[in-house]
């Protein structure tokens, strides 16, 4: 398996070659040459397997290049359930990524996939924890070192810091946009003591944090001196290790490959729901791919005209689902190129003008840039927006009819995902945290604290550890140099 940039001027690589990396050095992301596809057959077998052979299967066909007993040990040493247990209790922790039967009826049939079990509880694990396995076993074959540089909203961070904790030969510099995170996020960065973890607060919005990393992955020159790798989700790894939920979900809510599913995924960055669209385009029978946005609706604007309006740090709203506060989703990309049919050339052309002038328009109107926006239904994405109102609405809601209390990113996803269920055809919302990750607004849609996990008691009042620092990239390639002594 190979793999080629977005933008058409990086030669081809393998698994193992981009791994460590994020963006291609012509400023695309990696996808592959062509995506594997999943027989019947193979579908039929897969539903007998553990999670951690699924992921095996599932990744077996895009790191072709890593010998299969070595991807296995990986795979089995990441989804176990000791790793993915202190979540909840009265779960089956076997199962990883349990569903839950919300509504099961002729006209209506709603499930939430709990992707939430790992250390940190988000579902930004499922993929994390693999990669940190990953980034350690391709660095000790080499004898090698890295330096993750990464930007967070809120979940990623702690998701890569607790996988890459205490791992030989990796560093983590971590930035957030300061003060925009909740309580616990916060806390649950920031009080990390471990000597290769480095948080830095950006005094900015998740997209300046984002623009940031870009510059420096674009600086070759300075990223292969300072052996400079991503975790964030334009990290190729990163995404395919999330493409197995979506198997995971479809296989445990249906009996027959002749049924279908569609998922509902809380969106920003698009690297979460990019991985549905892959396993869609792999073959799994996925009716529908509904985007679930906040108020910052980028993306749920283009799914309903075309248009892709990247908004400035002025106008990105600092809502109660945070780690949706973004309005250039990085991921996007990848599904650009694939509704282009491939056009590398067009799509350096459409994300340079996003640099230059704003976004780009595949609407078919005079004067757009494009008339791609008719053939997104081909690919089954349809889209929605909430909004702080909503999420309190649906929060109160979940728990009076279901018994359970959801955070506020996935509440989004139940709002969006009810707007678009159809008869005959489960629709599966993917949880993305533990409602004790928004406290606040827990509180103030119920009246009443979110519980606990155990060890996550007073997790606010640990002493916290991180660098406040301006958007400046020169001033931020400076003090990573200080730290690595590179």
């Amino acid at each position: 398996m190979q793999y080629a940039s977005t933008r058409g001027h990086a030669a081809e690589q393998t698994f193992s070659e981009i791994l460590l990396g994020g963006l291609a050095p012509d400023g695309g992301l990696y996808l592959p040459c062509e995506y594997p596809q999943v027989s019947a057959d193979e579908l039929n077998t897969w539903r007998k397997l553990s999670y951690a052979d699924l992921a095996f299967a599932v990744l077996s066909k895009f790191a072709t290049d890593i010998p299969a007993v070595d991807l296995k040990a990986i795979t089995d040493k990441t989804y176990t359930s000791v790793v993915y247990c202190n979540a909840r209790t009265g779960e089956d922790a076997a199962q990883i990524t349990p569903l839950r039967v919300l509504e099961s009826s002729e006209q209506r049939s709603l499930l939430l996939q709990a992707l939430s079990n790992g250390p940190t509880l988000a579902f930004k694990d499922m993929a994390m924890q693999l990669l940190g396995n990953l980034f350690e076993y391709t660095l000790a074959k080499n004898n090698a070192e890295l330096n993750i540089f990464g930007a967070t909203s809120g979940d990623t961070g702690s998701a890569a810091e607790y996988a890459m904790r205490g791992k030989k030969g990796i560093r983590v510099f971590m930035l957030s946009p300061h003060k925009k995170m909740s309580a616990f996020q916060t806390a649950q960065m920031f009080s990390l003591q471990d000597p290769n973890i480095f948080n830095i607060a950006v005094e900015g919005v998740f997209d300046d944090c984002q623009d940031m990393v870009k510059a420096v992955s674009n600086d070759l020159g300075y990223k292969q001196q300072q052996k400079i790798g991503t975790v964030n989700s334009i990290n190729w790894a990163r995404v395919v290790a999330q493409v197995v939920y979506y198997f995971r979900g479809y296989l445990s809510a249906t009996t027959s490959n002749d049924q279908k599913v569609s998922f509902t995924v809380p969106s920003g960055n698009f690297g979460n729901i990019c991985a549905g669209h892959i396993a869609r385009m792999m073959g799994l029978p996925i009716e529908k791919l509904v985007v679930a946005t906040n108020e910052n609706d980028v993306l749920d604007e283009f799914f309903r005209t075309g248009i892709y309006r990247v908004r400035k740090s002025a106008e990105t709203w600092h809502t109660t689902s945070p780690s949706m506060d973004i309005s250039k989703a990085s991921n996007f990309e990848r599904f650009v190129f694939d509704l282009l049919g491939g056009d590398a050339a067009r799509v350096k052309a459409l994300f340079n003008k996003v640099e230059t002038q704003g976004g780009f328009d595949l609407s078919g109107q005079p004067g757009s840039d494009g008339d791609e926006f008719q053939k997104i239904a081909q690919f089954g994405f349809v889209s929605g927006k909430s909004v702080h109102a909503d999420r309190l609405k649906t929060i109160c809601a979940v728990e009076k009819n279901y018994s359970i209390t959801i955070d506020t990113h996935t509440a989004d996803g139940i709002k969006v995902a009810l707007e678009h269920t159809e008869p005959g055809v489960p629709m599966i919302v993917l949880e993305t945290a533990l409602p004790a990750k928004f406290n606040e607004t827990i509180k103030e849609a119920l009246g009443r604290d979110a519980e606990r996990p155990v060890g996550f008691e007073n997790i606010e009042s640990l002493p916290q550890r991180f660098t406040v620092m301006s958007t400046d990239v020169t001033k931020m390639k400076a003090f990573i140099a200080e730290k690595t002594g590179l």
